[in-house]
């Protein structure tokens, strides 16, 4: 079951953190313990920690969906979940002990043999909470709230322990997969970033496919493993969702900024011949050259929040900033979250 963008938070709903992991639906019978991702992909094999701890907290026979998550010293820690992914056992035997995830349970599918999916979210509410009474850690249930003033301090402190934003659900929902009949409230920000790059749509060599952005580091930059050895211009993130007419326009307009590699603040990614993030998040071997532009122009984009010194999410296209010097760029026009403690939000101490 999926979630609709809002705005605000809709008044009248049960509220719960948005948390930043895998999405899953643990299924449990007996011994049995099956994970598997939103899309249905087998999530199993890759934590093996939350199998034992399945069968350590769970009803004997239950459908939960929910969200693995990893904490690390500052909150959520998504880049340490994504290493889980691996195809070779003994790596993730090592980081199921060396960074151990977590089982965030927010609704009840199915109990013993009878199936929930048609019962309104309230009923499936409670008798989660009953099933899992006795659980612990690594298994945890979600905080929940129906008082929309409490809803919006926790949207106001939570991202500091890493969290999203908030999800909404009508008492009478009931359970429907593949529609988004939830809410998702999450924080939009704003930030003017320099061009610094683009790479060729995959399907039209006259085209753009995607824009590179850049932030100068200042006092207020987060640590960055590269940023140091390769200069002053960080590597935050891509926009790329254009119309195909507007793409093509933008690889036009482009081409008198485009120089050599040895001209531009990434210079040493010509030896690597891949962007300058090091490799894709999802698909290391997908080919990340660019061609690298004079860092001139500014560009503002939409964004929700940043995971170390990138921005988690893509963020979107708002507006050229022509009357913006892109020296001026840098981490300090930032909005920072104040850190929270995240132990808090799993324990459930949120009062």
């Amino acid at each position: 079951m999926l979630a609709r963008p809002a705005a605000a938070i809709p008044p009248g709903q049960f509220y719960e953190p948005k948390w930043d992991g895998f999405r899953s639906i643990v299924f449990r019978d007996g011994d049995e313990v099956e994970i598997g991702s939103r899309k249905e992909r087998p999530m199993t094999r890759y934590f093996p920690e939350l199998v034992e701890a399945v069968r350590a907290h769970f009803p004997p026979r239950a459908v939960i969906d929910g969200e693995i998550v990893i904490a690390g010293e500052a909150g959520l820690d998504f880049w340490a979940l994504q290493q889980r992914i691996h195809p070779a056992a003994s790596r993730v035997a090592r980081l199921a002990a060396e960074t151990p995830a977590s089982f965030i349970a927010f609704d009840l599918l199915a109990l013993g043999d009878e199936d929930l999916t048609e019962r309104p979210f309230a009923e499936r509410r409670a008798a989660l909470e009953r099933a899992l009474a006795d659980a612990g850690p690594p298994v945890h249930l979600t905080p929940i709230t129906r008082d929309q003033a409490v809803a919006q301090q926790w949207f106001e402190r939570f991202e500091g322990a890493g969290l999203d934003g908030l999800i909404a659900k009508r008492p009478d929902l009931t359970y429907q997969p593949d529609k988004r009949v939830m809410t998702k409230i999450k924080h939009v920000r704003t930030a003017d970033c320099v061009l610094a790059g683009y790479r060729v749509h995959k399907s039209a060599p006259d085209a753009i496919g995607s824009l590179l952005l850049g932030l100068y580091i200042d006092d207020a930059a987060p640590p960055s493993p590269w940023s140091s050895e390769h200069g002053r211009l960080a590597s935050v993130g891509v926009i790329g969702a254009f119309p195909m007419q507007r793409r093509r326009e933008l690889f036009a307009e482009l081409q008198p900024l485009v120089v050599d590699f040895a001209d531009h603040p990434w210079h040493w990614a010509a030896e690597l011949a891949v962007a300058p993030e090091g490799g894709s998040r999802w698909n290391p071997k997908m080919d990340l050259s660019f061609v690298p532009l004079r860092p001139e122009r500014v560009v503002e984009v939409r964004y929700d929040y940043l995971e170390g010194a990138r921005f988690r999410h893509p963020p979107q296209f708002v507006r050229w900033r022509p009357d913006r010097d892109p020296q001026s760029c840098g981490y300090a026009q930032l909005d920072r979250p104040v850190a929270y403690d995240l132990d808090a939000v799993l324990a459930g101490r949120v009062a």
